[in-house]
């Protein structure tokens, strides 16, 4: 890899870390809070409420991820024009898909019985729907924002976006916990969080119009042609969120139907804290994801070999390394954390870490599928594991308490290895064999006294084989 590479490797990390830890800060803080202030049961109807609008992120969040990389490809072209019309297609397609999600929501919200379907005892009819759409409305508005990042990744500062997304999400969580504090109920917060999100949105607009002044927020530049260009890889990228939603939310929704909401505060807290070895992970694939971009369209294979390699190795590194702290030191956390209020279960704490060991390996090597826009049968094979895995997570949790339901994650990150290391491998040109013995190779440049030597001295730390 070259010195630019390796450049923007180290910056992109640098942002990922912060992104990545303050949503740690984030998952860590709000438990406590919303203990100490509102009892364990509103608690967990409140989780479960929440977990609801984000099925609706599924609508339209892959037009903003394949937008950004047609744009980041048509800039460094030269085709700033072209990079516009995308922005501006996508933009409207995106306002228009909002809009229409609304108007669908605030219909079903009218007719149906929310608070009897959700099993909210401690929130009303009222309150359960209005809570419903005010956060339909916070996830919505953060496609817009996926767009937004995109054009300053388009520019080669994508570092920057994420920093400015880090600032906005810490801003919204910062307003609601203050809602929470001065003694608001639900629905008081979820107002609050909404109009943190709409003011975080709109300032992101302005920035990115002042930051790049080629962007334009008009509709002179639209074209359905471009809409129809990206359609299959975004309708393709719909399907991650929606397994994501099903995996997060939808399990707590199966275990709120099988255990009660008590057992989904204990379940949440618990896969939180195994969680934080995943929030690592995902910063690993942050930080590769832009370059493998760049290394497989210009045909260098030998470096998206070494990136995919790389990346893999760092990942599942980090994984087992996390893992191993978090397991000594996970329950008494997990206790002192929660004020006593969630007793600590090592058994389940080791069948969630087991999960996130499992799913670095995958999630990783799928980078460079989604990134090279090759993602769409992985996307159906996820949204079936996925769902599978609701499906099980309900009858394990009747069965087999918190324990099988946390047994159930297993079974869609099993899946996805299954498939995604085969494929992987197949884009990169690398062999099963040759790509399993690098895991265990560390380059001289990432041997802890060459690593040291190497910052001291100001030289890059990633080399390539």
């Amino acid at each position: 890899m070259d010195s630019g590479t390796k450049k923007r490797l180290v910056w992109s990390f640098l942002s990922n870390t912060v992104g990545r830890l303050s949503q740690t800060a984030i998952q860590f803080i709000q438990v406590p809070v919303f203990l100490h202030y509102w009892n364990m049961p509103l608690y967990g109807e409140w989780l479960v409420l929440n977990s609801v609008p984000t099925y609706l992120a599924f609508s339209n969040s892959g037009f903003g991820t394949v937008a950004g990389n047609k744009m980041t490809m048509m800039v460094a072209g030269g085709d700033r024009d072209g990079a516009l019309r995308v922005f501006q297609s996508c933009w409207w397609l995106i306002v228009a898909m909002c809009m229409a999600v609304t108007v669908l929501l605030s219909g079903a919200l009218y007719y149906l019985p929310a608070a009897r379907l959700l099993k909210t005892g401690l929130i009303g009819e009222a309150d359960t729907k209005w809570i419903v759409f005010y956060l339909a409305v916070s996830v919505l508005l953060a496609q817009l924002e996926m767009l937004l990042q995109s054009a300053y990744r388009s520019i080669g500062r994508y570092p920057y976006g994420s920093l400015v997304k880090s600032a906005m999400a810490l801003a919204a969580f910062s307003c609601t916990m203050l809602s929470v504090a001065l003694g608001h109920g639900a629905r008081a917060t979820a107002l609050v969080y909404a109009a943190a999100s709409i003011v975080g949105t709109v300032f992101l607009a302005l920035l990115v119009k002042h930051d790049i002044p080629w962007i334009e927020f008009g509709w002179r530049h639209m074209r359905l042609s471009e809409v129809r260009a990206l359609a299959r890889p975004a309708v393709a990228f719909m399907a991650f969120p929606l397994g994501n939603a099903l995996n997060l939310q939808g399990t707590l929704l199966a275990v709120s139907y099988a255990l009660g909401p008590v057992s989904v505060v204990v379940f949440s807290t618990a896969r939180t804290v195994s969680r934080g070895a995943l929030q690592m992970v995902q910063m690993v694939n942050s930080t590769f994801e832009p370059e493998l971009t760049l290394s497989f369209g210009a045909g260098k294979l030998d470096t998206t070999r070494t990136l995919h390699r790389r990346a893999c190795q760092l990942a599942l590194l980090i994984a087992v390394v996390v893992v191993g702290g978090v397991m000594t030191v996970g329950p008494y956390f997990l206790h002192h954390w929660t004020g006593g209020h969630v007793p600590p279960s090592r058994g389940l704490l080791s069948i969630l870490l087991l999960v996130v060991v499992v799913y670095s390996l995958w999630s990783t090597s799928a980078t460079l599928l989604t990134s090279t826009n090759q993602h769409q049968r992985m996307a159906a094979i996820y949204l079936a594991a996925t769902s599978l895995t609701c499906v099980a997570c309900y009858y394990l949790a009747r069965w087999e308490g918190l324990y099988g339901a946390a047994a159930a994650l297993l079974i869609s990150e099993l899946a996805m290895n299954f498939y995604v290391l085969p494929e992987s491998l197949r884009v990169a040109h690398d062999s099963i064999s040759a790509f399993m013995a690098s895991l265990l190779h560390y380059p001289s440049s990432l041997r802890p006294r060459v690593l040291l030597a190497r910052l001291r001295g100001g030289r890059p730390w990633l080399d390539a084989e």
